[in-house]
């Protein structure tokens, strides 16, 4: 396994099916992370407000995950969403509107780990456009493939302003 800048992170993942814990647990195993769950709502927020994490993944539905990106977002926690049941171009967007650094479908979990890597090396801009990149094929087979339009004014505010101007990569 090469080198990771996952080694040693802090990273809390929430999500109320147990079994999306374990997998998780189990993707980060070999890096070596500090590692923490909580699967209802109650005990996630009671960890953001106690502890500070480098790295926090949060399940939309069945534990407020709007909530507590919130919650996350306003000490400075950078945030995954990870969902199947609110995998939608609104949810998508209201992740993006209170400040999620990437969203992910739970059937895309095997390729978490570069999604990591790049939330924790990236900018905000390039890592959403990594995300959009990465999943462009997988929103479209799943929303339809005029799923912006909708939304149109949103999306291309979004595209504009994720135009990189100067280095991507996050000093350390």
């Amino acid at each position: 396994m090469p080198a990771s800048i996952l080694k040693g992170k802090g990273i809390l993942a929430v999500d109320d099916e147990e079994d999306i814990l374990e997998i998780l647990a189990e993707e980060l195993e070999d890096y070596k992370v500090d590692y923490d769950s909580a699967s209802s709502y109650e005990e996630a927020l009671g960890k953001i407000e106690s502890y500070t994490y480098d790295l926090v993944i949060l399940d939309i539905m069945g534990v407020r995950g709007f909530d507590l990106l919130q919650a996350a977002v306003s000490k400075k926690m950078p945030v995954v969403m990870l969902t199947a049941h609110a995998l939608n171009p609104d949810a998508l967007k209201k992740s993006i509107e209170l400040g999620a650094r990437a969203y992910l479908p739970k059937d895309q979990i095997a390729k978490m780990i570069p999604f990591l890597e790049d939330l924790l090396m990236l900018s905000y801009n390039s890592t959403w456009k990594s995300t959009l990149s990465k999943l462009c094929g997988v929103f479209g087979n799943q929303f339809g493939p005029e799923w912006r339009k909708t939304e149109k004014e949103f999306w291309e505010k979004f595209e504009k302003d994720l135009e990189i101007k100067e280095s991507t990569i996050v000093e350390s």
